[in-house]
């Protein structure tokens, strides 16, 4: 991904960035494709087994019907993350413009980037995350059976995708400070999501993940500080 240097060391990726000649529209496009991208890579691998889950608790409808109504299930699931990428990509262009007219404030974005960080840690023991967590692994839950209409099929959807945006939300934010697309931190990122879904100890899980993102968001303060 090409970036810009920024002062104090940092840099700031150029999806955030309208270039000469572009126009807004095709950069929010830019953007939300490649975010798309990040999500189905990041996703897929807790999504599959939850979506077999699906078909089960379906009962007998017939294979076509089946496929017609898990992809629906997979459809709606990810239209929540484009709406997350939405979002997200507005933020982000507010900030990045905040920050090229506020050099003080684009000094302080490392440690702010380490704060995020940190915070997405803590946010890893919080009843939230079990919450939502619990929700990920749980639906649907064995032995209920759900109705064979595409109304249910894009509710649930729906629900799994907010469930998991809100269950993912601190280890996503480390992402968009990390940089988009950072291949050694989207594969970590996407190996913490899957072994909190199918470990056999999901919470567990999430704390010794918290644990690590806590102390990696401890140094990049310490670091940004002049500490470390």
């Amino acid at each position: 991904m090409e970036q810009m240097s920024m002062p104090g060391g940092w840099t700031m990726s150029m999806v955030w960035m309208r270039l000469p000649g572009q126009t807004w529209l095709a950069v929010a496009a830019s953007f939300l494709g490649m975010w798309v991208v990040m999500m189905v890579a990041m996703m897929l691998p807790s999504l599959v087994p939850m979506l077999w889950r699906y078909r089960q608790a379906l009962g007998s409808a017939g294979k076509a019907r089946l496929g017609r109504l898990t992809m629906l299930v997979g459809t709606g699931y990810f239209c929540v993350w484009v709406v997350f990428g939405m979002a997200a990509f507005a933020l982000g262009v507010a900030l990045t413009a905040l920050e090229m007219r506020q050099p003080v404030l684009a000094r302080a974005v490392p440690i702010a980037a380490g704060v995020v960080v940190l915070m997405a840690g803590a946010l890893q023991f919080t009843a939230w995350k079990a919450h939502h967590l619990a929700c990920c692994r749980e639906a649907p839950r064995r032995g209920r059976a759900l109705p064979a209409d595409a109304g249910t099929a894009w509710r649930h959807g729906l629900r799994l995708g907010l469930h998991c945006g809100y269950c993912c939300g601190g280890l996503t934010a480390i992402l968009l400070v990390v940089g988009i697309m950072e291949v050694r931190t989207m594969a970590a990122v996407t190996a913490a999501i899957t072994l909190e879904r199918l470990g056999p100890r999901g919470e567990r899980v999430a704390h010794a993940v918290g644990t690590v993102v806590v102390g990696t968001g401890l140094i990049l303060i310490a670091r940004a500080a002049g500490l470390g």
